[in-house]
């Protein structure tokens, strides 16, 4: 029987000494994770586009494919001899396929007491094609594509209905600025915590955890609102790139 009470004592003791040593812990683990502060920084960059792309189409009517290819064809010289005629070179721009689709028109056939019936009947074809350029840190091809842009309404006069895209603006170099604007994010949120921690008499410890926000590039002085899922301007040539960085740090 005073065995038994032993064993008893024994493992009571034991699973006090246990419980302690749990809540010391959570304590300690507790104080830890408030003991530390977190700031983000952030790194912004401006910079000028390096590559170009625009595109326009032009396109033709007629009631067979045959006649529409011939005019369409017509018109592709027409629309080269044009460029050319802008200081380009042939190699410098480049002609998509032909496309064909098929127009329909709607007639009534039928109208009476009870509703109107209609109808979609062939109406001919439409032949359209393409043409683009591109240039990737060559500044003075670049210049000629924007300079022409606002000159392809001439090519009305030689009866080509030319329509032009936007010309779109992308970076070469964007893996570089990425982690530019990381190590400026970084130093920022860095001397951000320092500042906060040394003007409370405080002291800054290792660093516990480090994350990145969304990575966004906009139009140069634009007000596009910064996204959640971030935000990729193509049409702005002077761009500004931004990322934020978190740091989580202990304290001392």
């Amino acid at each position: 029987m005073k065995n038994n009470e032993i064993v008893l004592k024994i493992s009571l003791f034991a699973t006090i000494i246990i419980v302690a040593l749990i809540i010391k812990s959570t304590i300690i683990n507790r104080n830890a994770a408030t003991d530390s502060i977190s700031v983000t920084g952030l790194g912004t960059i401006d910079f000028t586009s390096d590559e170009i792309f625009w595109s326009g189409t032009y396109s033709v009517e007629a009631m067979n494919a045959k006649d529409a290819y011939k005019v369409i064809l017509e018109n592709k010289e027409k629309v080269k001899n044009f460029f050319l005629s802008k200081g380009f070179k042939e190699n410098e721009f480049t002609f998509s396929g032909v496309d064909f689709s098929k127009k329909y028109r709607e007639i009534i056939i039928e109208s009476n007491e009870r509703g109107t019936r209609y109808e979609n009947v062939f109406d001919g074809y439409t032949a359209s094609q393409s043409v683009s350029f591109s240039a990737k840190a060559n500044p003075e091809l670049m210049q000629k594509i924007e300079k022409v842009v606002d000159q392809t309404s001439e090519l009305i006069n030689s009866g080509v209905e030319f329509t032009p895209r936007p010309i779109q603006y992308t970076y070469s170099k964007l893996s570089d600025l990425k982690h530019n604007l990381i190590e400026a994010a970084t130093k920022d949120a860095r001397e951000r915590v320092l500042k906060i921690v040394n003007t409370a008499d405080g002291s800054v410890g290792k660093l516990k955890k480090a994350s990145l926000g969304v990575f966004q590039i906009s139009g140069k002085n634009s007000d596009e609102e910064y996204s959640y899922g971030g935000i990729f301007d193509i049409y702005s040539k002077e761009k500004t790139a931004r990322i934020t960085v978190r740091l989580e740090y202990q304290l001392n």
